[in-house]
């Protein structure tokens, strides 16, 4: 396996997300060159990392082109059909995660068992469709409009009358704006995520098998934030990864993906039902990665652009990432995030920043201060051999940090005992 020092990564970014990854690359002695093409994130990264608004004349300068969201595919292909060694997405991977019906229809023609949906266009045909199929269903929006996470509703009633409420509701805010979306019938059971690390050939192992939490509130309660924690570990073996993501590899390598990708399913003792794909890194996933994998990132970005194939070293036992957030998180209120948030100081009690991932942050003469649009400020990462210890590690490191206003979960990992009863019980562990 390919070992350098000193690489050139350039980092395109569409939202400043990738700002811990390019934290880490640059603590690792690599050069690191940023561009976040959201306006209102721009300061993001500042005093971390060198940055630059015109990304395209840097290509060249580049070892490795990382592209961290999806929405970039064509330009990857583009660049890779010149010959740059790139990690990210690609066309038809960004159709994946997009284009919810074609993701669909991918699984079905690799075999993989897929939950009943359809997709619509307008409301009055989906209420009609679920009045004539009553059932338990959940709400999909497609392409840009997925980013609104509090518009994913899971309806909890066995006929589907919450979910014709609620369509009959967003037909009155949204109406024509709101875009093509699925309707998805409910299947219950434990929501586990497998996710690989691609490199145009095959998937490099070990896996990575994690567990999202998505309310904002403890137990599940509350609005839908997209992410508030996670927990993980990594698995040499899985039947979740065999019966998912390793059946689509050849697809895959035709179509020259390099990157990571993630597929989020339900389980049940029935089987395994997949959600969605994620074809990029994952917001927080990829951040506690960071803390489980123990070798050079930046030569790994390398050999996986390359299409070397290799196994990476990584840390035993369990992984487990929390959200720091302050107003107006979850919600997009700009003038909330100036008068609560914007510019307060990060305090940390000691100098030990072991476990602490900077998200929407900017640094002045030594001083973290909040920047950004969305509220998350930091995302703290614990390490264990047992999920408790994690857990206990990954607290304990909060409680260090003085963040005015900040609020998080704090019961990431506790389902852990009952879903890893389960997951035993129906031979997927």
């Amino acid at each position: 396996m390919t070992q350098k020092k000193g690489l050139k990564f350039l980092i395109v970014s569409k939202w400043g997300d990738a700002l811990d990854l390019a934290y880490r690359l640059k603590n690792e002695q690599h050069e690191v060159l940023m561009s976040i093409q959201d306006r209102d994130s721009k300061e993001i990264g500042f005093g971390f990392v060198r940055k630059t608004n015109q990304w395209e004349k840097y290509t060249d300068w580049a070892d490795v082109i990382v592209f961290d969201y999806t929405g970039f595919g064509a330009q990857a292909d583009e660049l890779r059909k010149q010959g740059k060694l790139v990690f990210g997405g690609s066309t038809y991977t960004d159709q994946l995660e997009l284009d919810r019906n074609f993701g669909h229809l991918e699984l079905i023609k690799h075999k993989i068992k897929t939950i009943p949906s359809k997709e619509f266009t307008n409301f009055p045909e989906a209420i009609d469709y679920i009045r004539a199929h009553p059932d338990c269903y959940v709400i999909k929006p497609c392409g840009e409009t997925q980013e609104y996470k509090q518009l994913l509703f899971v309806g909890k009633d066995d006929q589907g009358h919450d979910v014709i409420k609620m369509l009959e509701a967003y037909q009155k805010t949204w109406g024509a704006n709101f875009g093509v979306f699925q309707i998805q019938r409910r299947v219950k059971g434990v929501e586990v995520a497998i996710s690989g690390f691609f490199n145009g050939s095959n998937f490099i192992r070990p896996v990575n098998v994690s567990f999202e939490h998505k309310k904002l509130f403890p137990n599940e309660l509350g609005v839908s934030t997209g992410e508030m924690g996670t927990s993980m570990f990594w698995a040499e073996k899985s039947p979740i990864f065999e019966k998912t993501l390793l059946k689509m590899e050849q697809t895959l390598a035709a179509h020259n993906f390099v990157g990571h990708i993630d597929i989020n399913t339900i389980v049940n003792g029935n089987g395994i039902y997949p959600l969605e794909f994620t074809s990029r890194f994952g917001y927080p996933q990829i951040n506690i990665q960071l803390e489980g994998i123990i070798e050079n990132f930046g030569n790994l970005l390398l050999n996986i652009a390359k299409g070397e194939n290799f196994k990476m070293k990584v840390k035993k036992g369990f992984q487990v990432g929390a959200y720091m957030v302050v107003p107006p998180f979850p919600f997009d209120d700009k003038k909330s995030f100036e008068i609560f948030s914007k510019d307060s100081v990060v305090l940390f009690k000691t100098p030990n920043r072991e476990g602490i991932h900077p998200i929407q942050v900017k640094n002045i003469n030594g001083q973290w201060l909040i920047t950004g649009n969305s509220g998350i400020v930091l995302l703290i990462v614990g390490t264990g051999m047992t999920m408790k210890e994690a857990q206990k590690n990954m607290y304990n490191r909060i409680s260090n940090i003085i963040i005015n206003n900040s609020y998080y979960r704090n019961d990431i990992g506790n389902r852990w005992a009952e879903d890893s009863d389960k997951l035993l019980s129906w031979g997927l562990l």
